[in-house]
């Protein structure tokens, strides 16, 4: 297990301050490097990895600090974020994080968090047992605390679980070793969605130790148990049984609160004059009246919304043949987050977003908006697809290991191109929707209402669609955030 410390600092940790910093472990320790040099290791005498410190990230995003490690942690951006990641495999390493943490703050100012975990002491760490494990040329054990041939294990303790670069760097490797990816939480941890995302996309399974002291799938409530080398459903009577604490806790936030999810794909034919990212801006200003505040590769989101920037970026990628995956966010004051992937193929270039925006008990989501925003992407952005939920669901927008209410149909889009292909008398008369023609006549695009988000219906209802358009090659699409990262 890791125990994680991070320095929020107004000023950036140069080398001079992050060696102060890992002086904190005395003159027995050495300092090495780690994930090909972007985090710096402090090593004991007999080598074993004891503290990682990663990389600075400069956040610009205001909000990110509070998101992620709670609405205590009142540190406006711009700021530093610095992680020390220390092993549990040895005693004093998560005093020693603190330490090195401590003397980060201590020089440039700023916070900790968790808060209470800030000292400057020199922390001693005492020979290895002789009878421990030697270290493996290579090996990161900071990374990964439990390695089998089916499983790489990994436990974490912090209240909310992002997609950060360290994350999606474990998941990464372990999908290349051929292992499900297995994370251990508390009960009180939350999933942001692009974190949810990757363990929905790939071999991942969300361990969550219930308050019995057993474990339980936090997507999907299954008892667990470890067995021949992973944690897998226990079945009884032939089937899985369920937590009791996924079934019958209720979640503490507030009643009332939704979640609209928004599922699009647009196409565009490859060009240097290409600007992506337009498809989300402009459905990120129609449900929340204003552009996303940040973009980044993984959380904490630290750059300033820039669809130049990331197109570049996804250029630079594409010419390597790589997949580009992005977390985006908004403004605090009005929650939204999503993932945009963006792929190169041989009808273009692709885009696919993820979007959720939060709404507060009393905060209505605007559903009228959908069929201009639906014209508006088809005919200036390329819209091939674009599938409206509504969810019952925190307005924060994170995920509890707790049974939700399913989240209700709204609405389904299809581009001008697929309508085509379709063939428009065909695609016009599908069954058991209303549909509205958008666009130029001569090339429409057509919008199916399935219902306003409260009609359980509207499942089935989509559910015919979906066959039906599938029987014409058309079938609804939706994103896969992990198979983005497994390949990227």
């Amino acid at each position: 297990m890791t125990q994680d410390v991070i320095a929020l600092t107004p000023k950036m940790p140069d080398v001079h301050t992050i060696l102060a910093g890992l002086y904190a472990g005395g003159p027995g320790m050495r300092v090495g490097s780690a994930s090909e040099g972007a985090a710096v290791q402090l090593h004991a005498s007999d080598g074993r990895p004891i503290v990682s410190v990663e990389a600075p990230l400069f956040i610009q995003t205001p909000g990110e600090a509070a998101r992620l490690l709670g609405e205590d942690v009142r540190v406006n951006a711009p700021m530093w974020w610095t992680e020390v990641r220390a092993s549990t495999a040895v005693e004093e390493a998560g005093h020693l994080a603190g330490a090195v943490a401590g003397r980060l703050t201590a020089v440039l100012g700023g916070t900790t968090w968790p808060p209470d975990a800030a000292h400057t002491d020199i922390v001693t760490v005492p020979a290895a047992d002789a009878e421990a494990p030697s270290i493996v040329a290579g090996e990161d054990p900071l990374s990964v605390d439990v390695v089998t041939d089916r499983a790489a294990v990994v436990i974490q303790n912090r209240p909310i679980m992002a997609a950060t670069s360290w994350f999606t760097d474990v998941l990464r490797a372990a999908a290349a070793s051929g292992r499900e990816l297995q994370v251990v939480t508390p009960p009180d941890t939350r999933l942001t969605l692009p974190a949810r995302s990757l363990l929905d996309g790939l071999p991942a399974r969300w361990v969550v130790r219930a308050p019995d002291g057993g474990y339980y799938d936090g997507r999907s409530g299954a008892v667990l148990h470890w067995h021949e080398g992973h944690f897998t459903p226990l079945h009884t009577s032939g089937n899985a049984a369920v937590a009791d604490a996924y079934a019958a806790c209720p979640d503490p936030n507030p009643q009332g609160e939704r979640q609209l999810l928004l599922s699009l794909r647009t196409t565009h034919r490859a060009d240097e004059r290409l600007l992506l990212g337009g498809a989300l801006e402009v459905a990120w200003e129609a449900l929340t009246g204003a552009p996303p505040a940040g973009w980044s590769t993984a959380e904490p989101v630290n750059l300033p919304w820039a669809p130049r920037q990331l197109t570049e970026l996804a250029r630079t990628r594409a010419q390597k043949s790589a997949p580009t995956w992005l977390v985006t966010v908004g403004a605090a004051d009005h929650p939204a987050i999503a993932t945009l992937r963006i792929t190169r193929t041989p009808a273009g270039v692709e885009e696919h977003v993820t979007l959720a925006v939060g709404y507060t008990a009393g905060r209505a989501p605007s559903l009228d908006v959908l069929p201009e925003l639906a014209e508006t992407l088809t005919t200036q952005h390329g819209l091939a697809s674009m599938l409206i939920h509504l969810h019952t669901a925190r307005a924060d927008l994170t995920t509890p290991p707790r049974r939700e209410a399913l989240p209700i149909p709204v609405s389904f889009t299809l581009g001008s191109h697929a309508v085509r292909a379709v063939g428009r008398t065909v695609a016009e008369y599908a069954p058991a929707v209303h549909t509205t023609s958008l666009g130029p006549t001569t090339h429409p695009t057509l919008h199916y209402f399935l219902g306003d988000g409260t009609d359980p219906a509207a499942w089935k209802r989509l559910d015919e669609l979906n066959e039906y358009l599938k029987g014409k090659g058309t079938p609804v699409r939706q994103a896969d955030d992990g198979e983005a990262i497994q390949r990227s």
